[in-house]
């Protein structure tokens, strides 16, 4: 995987950084595995905006994703690895020996040909996917159950990866992507290798008109605003707008929101670093 700088030929090229996609094999996605995707533009069932800067951007099909991996013990072999316009992550097309094809989210390393598989006799290898009580002390991965049979839930976007820590019991402790130690049952799945696309956070947009592209629209400084619009807004002339704070007054910058009395708090060993 690399980076592209381009030339500086128009200005919103001069500083643009691309995505090399040395790794992606085909431009074509599987026609049985792409759903329509439509866009709600931020608003609500009455047509309210209730969020606000979403809007426009390019057409897109959703593909569709395997994250449970419940083909247990039947080998695939990956087809091509493909762009997703859905997710920062790259993901593979895997062909079953039985005949089926399913997408899945692609791990750092993996190449076309090679053959995974999914279960409790899987080989703790790149791609596979194993309950965490079967994989090695150490192991690095990703796309991680929080309930058994739920599905991947956690570190599924690119480069992020998380690592298995210890084993006690009905639990394992891993060292999330965050920096978060926690407890997670031991029959939850998860893959092992870390997500593909690492030079995703290496990317510069280049222009304005590329968030558009994405479907953001564009966001007005809180301090630009009058007082009846943010707790930020108003003053005479470039005067800041107090503490930094969200819309509806919640402080940012290091101000924790989480529930002291929320039921999953007993699993988290260490929080997250500030």
């Amino acid at each position: 995987m690399s980076v592209r700088k381009l030339k500086p030929v128009t200005p919103g090229q001069r500083f643009r950084v691309v995505n090399g996609f040395d790794a992606i094999t085909t431009d074509k996605p599987e026609k049985s595995l792409l759903a329509p995707l439509k866009k709600s533009g931020g608003r609500n069932s009455q047509g309210k905006m209730t969020i606000r800067q979403k809007g426009g951007g390019h057409k897109r099909r959703y593909r569709v994703i395997d994250f449970k991996r419940d083909k247990r013990d039947i080998v695939a072999t990956v087809s091509s690895i493909e762009y997703d316009p859905n997710r920062t992550a790259f993901v593979a097309l895997l062909a079953y020996s039985d005949g089926e094809k399913r997408y899945v989210i692609a791990q750092n390393g993996l190449q076309v040909g090679q053959s995974l598989s999914s279960g409790a006799n899987a080989a703790p290898e790149i791609g596979n996917a194993l309950p965490l009580s079967e994989m090695p002390l150490g192991t690095i991965i990703s796309c991680i159950e929080l309930r058994p049979g739920q599905g991947a839930v956690m570190a599924r976007s690119a480069g992020t990866f998380a690592q298995l820590m210890a084993k006690d019991g009905k639990f394992v402790t891993v060292k999330m992507p965050s920096g978060e130690t926690r407890l997670i049952l031991s029959g939850c799945m998860a893959t092992v290798g870390a997500v593909s696309n690492s030079d995703h956070q290496l990317l510069v947009s280049g222009k304005a008109g590329r968030s558009r592209w994405l479907g953001r629209r564009p966001r007005t400084r809180p301090v630009a605003m009058n007082p009846v619009d943010h707790p930020m807004g108003g003053g005479e002339g470039r005067a800041s707008g107090g503490h930094p704070r969200s819309r509806n007054g919640i402080p940012a910058k290091g101000f924790r929101t989480r529930s002291k009395t929320k039921s999953t708090n007993k699993y988290i060993i260490e929080r997250r670093k500030k």
